[in-house]
């Protein structure tokens, strides 16, 4: 309602100022006042003309206000203060509107990729992956609320240096064979037992090796990190059949971990493929043709392929000793280079396709995989018209190489499509670090975060911190629901462990670096997930205690001519309220999408929620004794379920039938 009702107001204005003034403002400002003593929308449009008008804003106000008319949707308009115009609504065309349901109007893009959780399949996954994960999940649901064509990608590393140091661990810390680690991996899923878990630990054992030892033994410990690296980057030798076997055995608990979260993927491209179907020598020579790359002779980086890098400045026969190295002198391609030629096949740019085969079954799709030699038939996954990368802020460099590389090549409309959806890391409070039987120094007690740290060994892994949510509120569960069955509680306690965890994920903004914490996460209390989630809940109770349902209900107020007396008045001012919150579900997604900010959706279903309840403790809902006030406070409540149900689903959130 909001959305169309503000898109309205401002043709409506537009129209206004070019037929009075013969002014053309492409976009006038609408607002959402802070209070609703000053209307649901303003604007400050006369006080930008003021200068342009030569006329005091307050005068140019009323002008504009004599002018504006009647218009469908709103009761009047007025001056405020210097020059403010207050928009008041319709109030009983502004209930129907959103129980008609708040559609969107957004510009959508013929096809969008978003790619995220991108784990190095060398180690179970943790926390921190979590957030990229959610994050980037998240996203796709908004964008296909919004109704646009979106593929999920999670790019594989399997040939990076990650898998090689497990790799290492393997064949020369344990000194096991190719027959001996296909045989462990067998062992292992026969007992029930995970590889990834096993990875962990063998990948912290492995960093620590490299450094147990003199000087000298620590050197030539790294030599078979460079040495396996080579090879594995190689392919065609038992060490690269080594870091396969690992590193697709890693990746499917991965995708089993990411699905307890009702995360799901379409394609997962492979580094391996992307360097035995030769991406990057494709990409390399259009980076030469355009001028992109060029080879540098002298300093720091002779005989090196370079690029500018953003912004860069410099002087005609000056030496750019900051240039960003594609191709080193040894002739190995940067992570960059690989990057650019990824991004250039995403686009449609590249030429070159992969081979694509099945490898792991959602109950509705099936996920692809990258393969040098794949299926005839297959879907087609390249040729993006807008790309989403979550990746942590600590990478901000290497993106932006990647677009300036675009633009350089003259893909400008592909570049200014490209966003780079950065975010802060996850850390841990000290209370969870203790709470996860971790050793706290007094000293790490005091500070505000603890980092984790996988090459440490020190962390925490995404399943246990699951498995710890779930059986924490499992505990409150078996309290509040001793008449269920085991299998409801059990779901009961899944979804408000899953809820509690997205939510906390969600809530922050992706520029805030996110302390972790099982009580703040769980608390029914604030704003959580369990608290949005139970405002859905105390819903669905008085409808079932009253023995009718929203659709019911709904329908019945379509039957109530008069609404204006239960929504006018300052004893109904927060019913009045919760009907707009109830009516900005489009807007606030065309906000979320436009900032790349999940976070502002759950602030809104936390707002919901809030206002539901303080609606709940003052108006005496089934024991209203005038029927159509008590069809309009249960309408009322329908809405907010409806909305509450809606806007979770978009935030990955189920809503319990009891808590």
């Amino acid at each position: 309602m909001y959305l169309e009702l503000q898109k309205q107001l401002a043709g409506h204005l537009r129209s206004v100022l070019q037929s009075k003034y013969s002014i053309e403002i492409e976009n006038v400002p609408v607002e959402i006042p802070p209070d609703l003593k000053f209307g649901e929308l303003a604007t400050p449009i006369a006080l930008q003309l003021a200068r342009t008008l030569r006329k005091a804003p307050k005068v140019i106000a009323q002008e504009i206000v004599e002018a504006l008319g009647t218009l469908p949707g709103f009761a009047g308009f007025e001056v405020a203060g210097a020059g403010y115009i207050n928009a008041r609504l319709d109030r009983t065309a502004g209930v129907r509107a959103v129980v008609d349901g708040d559609g969107h109007s957004l510009d959508m893009q013929d096809h969008v990729l978003v790619e995220h959780t991108s784990i190095n399949p060398n180690k179970a996954a943790h926390i921190g992956h979590l957030r990229n994960a959610i994050l980037g999940d998240t996203f796709v649901r908004l964008l296909r609320a919004a109704g646009n064509q979106v593929d999920v990608q999670n790019y594989i590393d399997n040939t990076g240096v990650q898998v090689a140091d497990v790799v290492v661990g393997f064949l020369h810390l344990e000194g096991k064979s190719l027959a001996e680690v296909r045989r462990l991996l067998e062992e292992l899923k026969t007992s029930g037992e995970r590889v990834d878990y096993y990875c962990w630990d063998l990948y912290a054992r492995t960093s620590q090796w490299y450094e147990q030892g003199s000087a000298e033994e620590n050197a030539e410990r790294k030599k078979f990190r460079y040495a396996t690296l080579h090879e594995i980057e190689q392919g065609g030798n038992e060490t690269a059949e080594v870091a396969d076997l690992i590193s697709t055995a890693v990746l499917r608990r991965h995708l089993e971990t990411m699905l307890r979260l009702d995360i799901e993927y379409d394609f997962l491209p492979r580094e391996s493929e992307i360097l035995h179907l030769k991406f990057w020598d494709v990409a390399f020579e259009q980076l030469k043709q355009t001028g992109v790359l060029y080879f540098e002779t002298e300093g720091k980086n002779k005989g090196c392929w370079v690029m500018r890098r953003p912004g860069a400045e410099i002087a005609e026969g000056e030496l750019d000793e900051d240039a960003k190295v594609i191709v080193r002198s040894n002739g190995t391609v940067t992570y960059v280079g690989k990057d650019i030629a990824y991004h250039l096949w995403k686009f449609g740019l590249l030429g070159r396709d992969f081979g694509y085969k099945k490898f792991f079954k959602y109950p509705d799709h099936e996920c692809w995989i990258s393969t040098e030699h794949g299926e005839a038939e297959h879907p087609h996954f390249g040729g993006a018209t807008a790309i989403y990368n979550v990746i942590d802020s600590r990478q901000s460099d290497p993106q932006a190489n990647v677009i300036q590389a675009l633009r350089g090549m003259g893909h400008t409309a592909q570049a200014d499509h490209y966003t780079h959806f950065s975010y802060e890391m996850v850390a841990l409070t000290p209370r969870c670090a203790v709470d996860l039987g971790y050793t706290v120094s007094d000293e790490d007690l005091s500070r505000p975060y603890i980092e984790v740290s996988g090459r440490k060994g020190f962390g925490v892994k995404a399943d246990d911190l699951i498995d710890k949510l779930i059986a924490a509120t499992r505990e409150e569960v078996e309290k509040r629901q001793t008449s269920r069955e085991e299998a409801e509680r059990q779901k009961i306690a899944e979804q408000v462990a899953i809820g509690a965890l997205r939510y906390f994920m969600l809530k922050f903004t992706r520029n805030s670096v996110i302390a972790f914490d099982f009580k703040d996460a769980l608390s029914f209390e604030g704003e959580t997930g369990p608290y949005a989630q139970y405002a859905a809940v105390r819903i669905r109770n008085i409808f079932r205690k009253g023995g009718t349902t929203p659709k019911a209900e709904l329908a019945r107020l379509a039957e109530i001519d008069e609404l204006e007396s239960y929504l006018s008045g300052e004893e109904n001012e927060d019913i009045w309220a919760l009907w707009l919150r109830a009516g900005r579900r489009s807007l606030v997604l065309d906000q979320a999408i436009g900032a790349s900010e999940p976070a502002y959706l759950a602030k809104h279903v936390f707002q919901l929620a809030q206002e539901f309840n303080n609606f709940y403790h003052k108006h005496h809902i089934l024991t209203e004794e005038d029927p159509a006030k008590k069809t309009f406070l249960l309408a009322t409540a329908a809405v907010a379920l409806r909305e509450l149900m809606m806007v979770l689903g978009w935030l990955g959130i189920e809503t319990p039938e009891a808590m």
